[in-house]
């Protein structure tokens, strides 16, 4: 089993630049990805970003160029620098581990953005 521990988010104003942190911990595996999904009242979960255990990231195109995913692999910790937020960026964000086939999820991070 993995556990991941959240932090982050909140409310914050447009154009605010929180940062979003996630500590895995437990039976982890050393190669994996982690990183980060959100989903908005009504809307399906969707990819925000994800990054490797060797270093590859992938963005949603909604995110590119205001958001930056980074690793601590000592860690086990996943962060997600957020910048220039915007009122559609409103959602529940939630933590996620791959590894041999298998997923986790954190129980998410509200982040509301006010206009």
């Amino acid at each position: 089993q993995v556990q991941l521990v959240e932090s982050g988010g909140g409310l914050v104003q447009a154009g605010g630049s929180p940062r979003l942190s996630c500590a895995a911990s437990g039976s982890l595996f050393s190669i994996n990805s982690m990183g980060w999904y959100r989903q908005a009242p009504g809307k399906q979960r969707e990819l925000v970003a994800v990054m490797t255990s060797g270093g590859i990231t992938n963005y949603a195109d909604s995110v590119k160029g205001r958001f930056t995913i980074s690793r601590d692999n000592a860690r086990n910790t996943v962060y997600l620098q957020m910048n220039t937020l915007k009122p559609e960026d409103t959602a529940v964000y939630y933590c996620n581990y791959r590894g041999q086939g298998l997923a986790y999820w954190g129980q998410g991070t509200q982040v509301t953005v006010s206009s």
